[in-house]
């Protein structure tokens, strides 16, 4: 029986999928398992017998990743399941920029005691009316799960599209439009763009990816989108560059003092993924790769180990064993279980930085000490009996 707690509200219905073999706990000291949404996870005390964590959604830097690799427990997230809420999203916040919707919702707002309303409304309109999609230039950073629907989506507004995306996957291109233009210099979206929005994970590495010399590249009059994270932006410098006339409007699903309330943004309160059917779909997402990861070993979308997959497990026992991504790890593991006279029926590895994971199927039942044997090995952090 494995024990699952929810730091966050999580959709009943992807709850409703876990089987007999789990049991939900209200005390994180006693779970295998954990899901959550918003909640921080840097600060608190898990248990030594947690296996892993599973964000319902895609942004995970709530979560300790290194620390948690450390210890052999795995974090998933749920990427894609979101992805067509923060896509309508992201063209409703193009259009809420490119025509003054919000102002002049407000100016009716203001004006509602006015008897002649609609004689007024003609002459204070133009103030609102701002400009269409057609025909401009929309710049994508990050051509993912999100990226690429938003580029597709642009397209049928007829806009001409720019995507950058050093790391597309195969998968990812082939769903992309082949009129979407492909570039392998950021500087091109920067010059070229009327419209730039930004969809790539969170990492030391992207952190201010537009920055305030990005922002001196682009056009006069650019609108900003930003539904991915606030930090990949530097929104102080954003400030600056609507001052100076540079950027005509700021979309942020992140709502902060920085630019909450300021002249020339459009500050969302985190709606991006606040869907039902996003919801829904993260948790489902979500119950079933921890459902794979407990009962069979196998990790599908994590975000701190490797990826590997072994399906489901035919053989008398299998064993998981986080290690090391060093040299000779593999060959350590089938010389243990020579000695000890197990035969291996099938094993696969699979490598993510620093660390490793290793599958093995053997024709023999796991005894405890064998288990504390193979902790012993050099490189290795954790050792799971599947079965």
């Amino acid at each position: 029986m494995f024990k699952y707690h929810c730091l966050n509200p999580i959709a009943e219905v992807g709850l409703t999928r876990f089987n007999e073999n789990f049991q939900k706990t209200d005390n994180l000291n006693d779970a295998q398992a954990v899901l959550l949404r918003s909640a921080s996870m840097h600060d608190l005390e898990v248990p030594d017998e947690l296996l892993a964590v599973a964000r319902a959604g895609a942004g995970v830097n709530n979560i300790p990743l290194t620390k948690y690799a450390d210890k052999g427990i795995v974090v998933f997230n749920t990427p894609g399941a979101n992805a067509n809420g923060v896509k309508e999203l992201v063209i409703a916040g193009m259009l809420l920029a490119s025509r003054d919707i919000i102002g002049g919702i407000n100016w009716v707002t203001a004006n509602k005691e006015d008897g002649e309303i609609a004689k007024a409304a003609e002459k204070a309109k133009g103030k609102f009316a701002g400009t269409e999609l057609l025909d401009k230039k929309l710049g994508i950073i990050g051509l993912g799960a999100i990226g690429g629907p938003v580029a597709n989506l642009a397209r049928n507004f007829g806009m001409t599209v720019y995507g950058y995306d050093p790391y597309l996957s195969v998968d990812a291109a082939w769903n992309l439009s082949r009129d979407i233009a492909h570039v392998t210099d950021i500087n091109v979206i920067f010059e070229e763009c009327d419209f730039i929005t930004i969809h790539v994970p969170l990492t030391d590495d992207t952190k201010n990816t537009i920055s305030a010399e990005a922002i001196g590249k682009m056009k006069d009059g650019v609108i900003i989108l930003n539904f991915s994270r606030d930090l990949l932006v530097d929104e102080k410098a954003v400030l600056e560059g609507i001052k100076a006339g540079k950027i005509r409007r700021y979309v942020a699903d992140f709502p902060n003092p920085t630019i909450a309330g300021k002249e020339g943004c459009i500050v969302i309160p985190h709606l991006g993924a606040s869907t039902e059917e996003s919801e829904d779909n993260c948790a489902k997402m979500a119950v079933k790769q921890l459902m794979n990861y407990l009962e069979n070993g196998n990790i599908i979308n994590s975000v701190n180990l490797p990826d590997v997959d072994m399906g489901v497990c035919r053989q008398q026992g299998r064993v998981v064993i986080i290690h090391a991504n060093k040299a000779n790890m593999i060959s350590k593991f089938t010389a243990f279980f020579g000695d000890q006279g197990i035969n291996i029926s099938d094993m696969t590895n699979k490598s993510k930085g620093e660390y490793g994971v290793t599958i093995l199927d053997i024709e023999a039942e796991t005894a405890s000490d064998t288990i504390k044997k193979l902790e012993e090995i050099s490189g290795v952090i954790r050792v799971r009996v599947v079965k």
